[in-house]
């Protein structure tokens, strides 16, 4: 089934701009929704197909009679006028060319429930044992078994490690779903970032030393929750392989390395804290840990921020390379790591010339491609790709651009945010960004053409992150999931929670309701409460006195 599968993959070939090009003309029947929503909508729609029916469709998307475009052609886009003649049309002409390179940007429906499919196809691959090994989709056992039950009492410490800064939290449990928080966000130099394992991890000792120092538990011996936010095997809830780095880091002698015996160890060369790491985490199940501690029907996390990625509670019986110790726990998280779909080729029908030129200029080449759609460390990047290859053509700005404007890196996501957070017709926070890029004679009509580049790179997200969600609650098939939701993209900017929900709602079984569920500092309390919950079992069980 699996070769049967990948070869139809290989050969499928879809052209988004041609694929959403069906049914354009669209009319906007509701008020306040944005330009965006005037790409073609396939007909139908509803849940995610079944396998025969997506087997079907993979194998018969070249059926039209329509020649497919070559990889030369889906990954440049030509203007048939010089950037001469295009700074001569009208208004209305040059965003009529705006809207059409953007096409490739938005995601037809059927397009959609092909990628439902291709991530339950991936999702499958990881969980199972003859196929782990090669997926993509890694679907990692966390050997989280228990979530809180309001009763965890106590002090404890949580690590979170997973972007440029790192933070050390003190948690104090309490009754009634009460606690006390401290903590304090410590910087990670870039040197260190790309410096060998033992001096990122003494860092991170050396500030833990100081925190406890400072918030006068130093000479307490304190459990720890470790938040590590990067592909992860574990090998147990104190044990974990780091698989590869992402957002940045590239630390030497780490890869395929434990990361909890190195921090022990870090912690051991000072010989000044009595820590007890008692549970490795992804910030995705800190969030999903974090929300449940209040609402009991979280069993989804995701991270919608530098990062992107999920975890969900898997029936024990999927998960093949657990082996399950307690046959009373029916269920065990998963870490996805859904951030690599896609290595293997399964996007490249909704890829675009920008996603290339992203990944070809990142760090990881050829990996994370469906973060590299989705989160914030590249969303900024990809609008300004659009924006420089729009103004080069004489279609924005008369043509004239910056030096910002065309030095990678420096078109912020959360311009993204601040431009979409203006009011219809509004362009206070589009003029204030363009004057940072250096762009200060822009008309109305380019600050309407640049909300709407916002708005299809941002939309494309949500409903690419969308799509894995709804898979999740799919595959789970229970009445009733809230999905914890943390991470910068997700909680700032302004339409993202709203296209989810509608999205989601599109793609989900008939009888089935969820939520999305803010977390509150998932990846700080959220390790605590891992910490906390293992502490708590291990009581029970006689292995903790």
């Amino acid at each position: 089934m699996d070769r049967e599968l990948n070869g139809a993959m290989r050969s499928v070939s879809i052209n988004s701009a041609q694929q959403n090009g069906h049914n354009n003309g669209v009319a906007n029947a509701t008020a306040g929704v944005d330009e965006t929503d005037r790409v073609g909508v396939a007909p139908g729609g509803g849940g995610v197909l079944s396998n025969a029916t997506a087997t079907k469709s993979l194998a018969t998307t070249n059926v039209a009679g329509k020649q497919q475009p070559t990889e030369t052609q889906k990954n440049s886009t030509k203007f048939p006028q010089s950037p001469q003649q295009i700074a001569l049309l009208s208004a209305a002409e040059k965003t009529k060319m705006v809207h059409e390179l953007c096409q490739q940007l938005l995601l037809a429906d059927d397009q959609v429930q092909e990628l439902c499919y291709r991530i339950l196809h991936e999702l499958r691959r990881g969980l199972a044992k003859d196929t782990h090994p090669k997926a993509n989709v890694k679907c990692f056992v966390t050997y989280v078994q228990d979530l809180p039950n309001g009763n965890e009492r106590g002090k404890f410490l949580a690590l979170d490690l997973g972007g440029t800064n790192f933070r050390v939290l003190l948690i104090h449990l309490q009754e009634n779903n009460d606690f006390q928080m401290e903590s304090r966000i410590y910087a990670i130099p870039q040197h260190i970032m790309i410096g060998s394992g033992t001096q990122l991890f003494d860092h991170i000792a050396e500030c833990l030393s100081n925190f406890m120092s400072e918030h006068n538990v130093y000479k307490e011996r304190l459990p720890l929750g470790f938040t590590f936010s990067f592909p992860l095997r574990q090998l147990g809830l104190t044990k974990g392989l780091l698989e590869t780095w992402t957002k940045g880091f590239n630390c030497a002698g780490v890869v395929n390395e434990d990361v909890v015996q190195l921090l022990k160890d870090a912690i051991a060369r000072r010989g000044d804290v009595q820590i007890d790491v008692c549970a490795i985490l992804n910030d995705t199940t800190g969030t999903l840990m974090s929300c449940a501690w209040k609402n009991h029907n979280c069993k989804i996390g995701l991270i919608v921020g530098t990062g992107a990625n999920a975890c969900y509670m898997e029936r024990v019986e999927e998960a093949e390379l657990f082996a399950a110790e307690d046959p009373r726990k029916k269920h065990v998280l998963i870490n996805t790591e859904w951030g690599a779909f896609g290595d293997n080729g399964a996007l490249d029908f909704v890829r675009t010339e920008f996603d290339r030129d992203i990944d070809v200029h990142s760090i990881n080449p050829g990996k994370q491609t469906f973060e590299k759609m989705i989160s914030g460390m590249y969303m900024g990047e990809l609008v300004r790709l659009v924006l420089v290859k729009m103004t080069q053509a004489g279609i924005l700005f008369n043509g004239q651009d910056s030096e910002v404007l065309n030095t990678r890196g420096l078109f912020f996501t959360k311009y993204v945010s601040e431009i979409e957070a203006d009011e219809p017709g509004n362009f206070t926070n589009c003029r204030l960004v363009l004057e940072e890029l250096g762009l200060t004679n822009a008309t109305d009509s380019d600050c309407a053409n640049v909300r709407y580049i916002c708005e299809c790179v941002s939309k494309r997200a949500a409903h690419l992150v969308s799509a894995g969600i709804a898979t999740l609650i799919n595959k789970m098939d229970e009445p009733t999931v809230t999905v914890g939701v943390d991470g910068s993209v997700y909680r700032f900017h302004p339409k993202f929670h709203n296209l989810m929900v509608e999205k989601i709602s599109q793609l989900i079984k008939p009888g089935i309701t969820f939520d999305l569920m803010l977390s509150e500092d998932g990846s700080g309390r959220g390790a605590a409460l891992v910490a906390a919950v293992a502490c708590r079992e291990d009581i029970l069980s006689g292995k903790r006195k």
